[in-house]
């Protein structure tokens, strides 16, 4: 039996059972790969042809990689119970594993944190180095990632109107295209006025703005760049070895537990589903288990020293 891949997803949607929302995530899940092989014989369609078509839609997080790809595979088993295919061409196809320079994580992952020490370092970096122009423009993208929490992709994306300087806040579109608040502190005010002053180039909407050294003209800071700056900083200390921009959410996130309701918490961090921010309420409980153990080791050994004394 010979079925065009476009018509195998109809009858693939018409089953019943399913629910609208269910429908409409199916849909515009398999929308993009109908444009591209809908007319496609559903047998002629190779292993190849859809691991590099998995393989494209790199844009996504990759939670969301795997949904395209469960969806996928669904369509395609519904295809062998219907007779169109002898198997599933993609059986047994790896999931995309997180990309940690995305700030992806599994959900079962521990949560990376710069604990105060690292922070006190990293900032100490910020300002010796800070007369020079990449750095102080680091320190100020540092400070504002740690304060607002906001994504480093949020950030930079940021154009400098979006600013509101008054009230110290600023709007970023994130995961979802969803819009919220982003909140800064004092000191972060104070860097981004110097910032402002001194380091950024006029002429370009954006934030964070950077200048090629030969040809002089100015564009948006990309995160390659921004990247490159933090390696060149966090290597002069081996206390930062390992972390990432991306941490600095984290620690924000997990300075913030028990200071603020969790849902309160949840908006300022634009999380869609609530256990995203439950974690970090596991990290601080990790954290605080660690502390006791230590004061318990100290109180143990000091009750034992005034035994012999």
């Amino acid at each position: 039996m010979t079925i065009t891949l476009a018509s195998l997803t109809t009858k693939f949607l018409e089953r019943s059972g399913l629910s609208q929302k269910t429908i409409r995530s199916y849909e515009s899940t398999l929308l993009p790969l109908v444009k591209q092989y809908g007319r496609s014989p559903v047998e002629r369609l190779t292993r190849q042809q859809l691991e590099e078509y998995l393989n494209n839609l790199d844009r996504l997080s990759y939670t969301t990689h795997n949904r395209h790809q469960a969806i996928l595979q669904s369509l395609l088993n519904f295809a062998v119970e219907e007779e169109y295919l002898n198997a599933n061409p993609i059986s047994k196809l790896k999931r995309r594993k997180p990309d940690k320079e995305k700030g992806e994580h599994s959900s079962d992952e521990l949560i990376r944190y710069l604990n105060p020490e690292q922070l006190a370092i990293l900032y100490r970096l910020l300002k010796d180095n800070s007369y020079q122009p990449e750095v102080y423009r680091l320190r100020t993208l540092v400070t504002l990632l740690h304060r607002t929490g906001s994504r480093i992709s949020e950030v930079l994306a940021l154009d400098s109107d979006r600013l509101d300087s008054n009230n110290r806040k600023f709007q970023v579109i994130g995961k979802g295209n969803k819009q919220r608040w982003c909140f800064y502190s004092e000191d972060a005010a104070k860097i981004l006025e110097e910032y402002f002053k001194y380091y950024r180039h006029s002429g370009h909407p954006a934030l964070f703005t950077a200048q090629q050294p030969f040809t002089k003209e100015v564009s948006r800071l990309s995160y390659r760049t921004a990247y490159r700056d933090w390696s060149n900083l966090i290597e002069k200390s081996p206390k930062l070895k390992g972390c990432r921009l991306h941490d600095l959410r984290h620690t924000f996130a997990t300075e913030r537990v028990g200071l603020m309701g969790i849902e309160e918490l949840r908006a300022l961090m634009g999380h869609e589903n609530i256990h995203t921010t439950l974690r970090y309420q596991k990290v601080t409980s990790s954290r605080a288990e660690e502390v006791a153990k230590k004061v318990l080791d100290i109180l143990v050994n000091s009750q034992s020293q005034s035994n012999f004394d």
